[in-house]
């Protein structure tokens, strides 16, 4: 195996450690040492792949933004054209497979704010950027804004350990955001 094959094996088994961490035991136990031995490599070899938590936090919170971003645009293209409002629809369904995959950007994201807030920036500018899509192509702006926010709300909470709803619960909720002629508004309703 080449180095970079190698590096890129290392990057990722860290990467899977620490999301492991995050999810099993909490943002707050997450350390070099706790990556090191989840991952089973070195510390040695760990600190030469990322030199701090805030480096193996930022690598985790880019890989699983990517991954969905790329689940978002091939979702867009697939199903955007069924739908009037194909941003809104296109972020629920984004939420929803991130609550379903096992090691999800939500868990990234606790991780993060625990750690540095300040990581968050470029992810709140991506949020209100897709709002502002959400509202221009929505006929009732805030009813759209609400559908978004309920997908939010359901994963934060799930990723809490708060939610008292059943997956099938969850799983019927996010279908029935998705529905866009459950939403219809007619006019003057708003």
């Amino acid at each position: 195996m080449d180095n970079s094959s190698r590096s890129e094996r290392t990057r990722n088994a860290v990467l899977e450690a620490a999301i492991t961490i995050i999810v099993r035991d909490g943002p707050n136990r997450l350390t070099l040492d706790a990556i090191a031995r989840e991952s089973g490599i070195s510390k040695g070899g760990l600190m030469h792949q990322f030199r701090s938590k805030e480096a193996v936090l930022k690598a985790l919170l880019e890989r699983q933004t990517e991954h969905f971003g790329r689940f978002s645009e091939d979702y867009r293209e697939k199903h955007g054209a069924n739908s009037a409002q194909p941003e809104l629809v296109t972020q629920i369904a984004t939420l929803r497979e991130a609550m379903s995959t096992k090691h999800s950007i939500a868990a990234a994201i606790l991780g993060v704010m625990v750690q540095d807030p300040s990581m968050m920036v470029p992810q709140r500018e991506k949020s209100a950027q897709q709002v502002e899509v959400i509202k221009r192509e929505a006929p009732d702006p805030d009813l759209a804004l609400l559908r978004w926010l309920a997908a939010r709300g359901m994963v934060f909470t799930a990723l809490m350990d708060q939610c008292p709803l059943s997956d099938e619960d969850r799983d019927r909720l996010f279908a029935r955001l998705l529905d866009d002629d459950q939403w219809k508004t007619k006019p003057g309703d708003h």
